[in-house]
């Protein structure tokens, strides 16, 4: 059985619960690094990282460097005296941080590995009709997600997750995921192999603000798993034209109804507490938006201080 000293590296809150899932099962945590404090909010506050909130509440060393190829932050790294390193949600180390443990540096990926590497995989899954995917484990090399799998776990998606929905799911499958890859490293028995090739891979590509635009010229089906694929963040967003003004609106929520109808796509029927967007196979019922300078709220509540008058379309 091999001593672990672990370095744990991560920013968002999906990575806390791997770190917590260690903590908690006694594994030694040499140090913890996480980005840097920033301003964040309407004050630009500076806010702390959620895994060094965490961290700090359970008295570990936290390194925040900006540059992972300083000379003295890689001193730093180097005096924990760690010999295994465990990245979920970081940025894409230097080879001389990965290089460093003698056990290797090993990556949480929320996706089935090789499909969806890249910076949104949960995103991207359910924007392109997934019914499945997961987390994988592997061990870090010079690209971006290419390394060897070390374990993979399937996770269903259902027809009304949302990416919030499906990152809670796979934040706990993945953190179960990293307790079982450090276990196999622990005990000396971990088996990898190389990802496939794929000639044709999907991909996760960062989210933009050209990737939030609703397109209404799309089927109901797609517009529908577009719109829950960015709820509840970064969401997804289109313009208002309403009473000769224009306007950006986000939609969070929806449901589809396929029926044959002649109104232009784009158009808004409202009907009996109803506001339904025109598309080819049918319409989008919008079920929670928000409105420039207001708060996220459900279409009744909208509709109690809000009118779409005759002719109002989204472009």
């Amino acid at each position: 059985m091999r001593n672990l000293r672990i370095v744990f590296m991560g920013t968002p809150e999906f990575a806390v619960e791997s770190l917590k899932k260690l903590v908690e099962n006694n594994y030694t945590i040499a140090g913890v690094i996480t980005a840097p404090d920033k301003p964040a909010g309407r004050g630009r506050s500076i806010r702390q990282s959620a895994v060094k909130q965490y961290a700090v509440s359970q008295n570990l060393k936290v390194l925040q460097p900006t540059n992972l190829k300083d000379e003295q932050f890689l001193a730093e790294l180097r005096s924990l005296n760690a010999n295994l390193q465990v990245v979920v949600a970081f940025r894409m180390l230097p080879r001389a941080v990965w290089q460093m443990p003698e056990y290797g540096t090993f990556n949480l990926h929320a996706s089935l590995l090789p499909d969806y590497r890249g910076a949104a995989p949960i995103n991207h899954a359910i924007i392109n009709g997934e019914s499945v995917t997961g987390v994988t484990t592997f061990f870090i090399d010079d690209k971006i997600d290419t390394g060897e799998i070390i374990l993979r776990e399937k996770e269903d998606i259902l027809p009304d997750d949302n990416a919030g929905s499906l990152h809670d799911k796979l934040m706990k499958t993945g953190a179960e995921l990293v307790l079982t890859t450090v276990r196999q490293i622990e005990t000396g028995h971990v088996a990898t192999r190389k990802q496939e090739e794929v000639s044709d891979p999907k991909t996760a590509s960062k989210i933009d603000k050209d990737t939030c635009r609703i397109d209404w010229n799309k089927g109901i089906a797609e517009i529908y798993n577009h719109i829950r694929g960015l709820s509840p963040y970064p969401g997804a967003w289109t313009t208002l034209f309403n009473n000769d003004k224009e306007t950006q609106v986000k939609i969070y929520g929806t449901e589809k109804e396929k029926v044959s109808h002649n109104e232009p796509t784009g158009n808004i029927v409202t009907a009996k507490g109803e506001v339904k967007v025109a598309a080819s196979d049918g319409f989008i019922k919008l079920k929670e938006i928000q409105l420039p300078g207001k708060r996220k709220m459900n279409i009744v509540d909208v509709l109690n201080g809000y009118t779409f008058h005759p002719g109002a379309r989204v472009s």
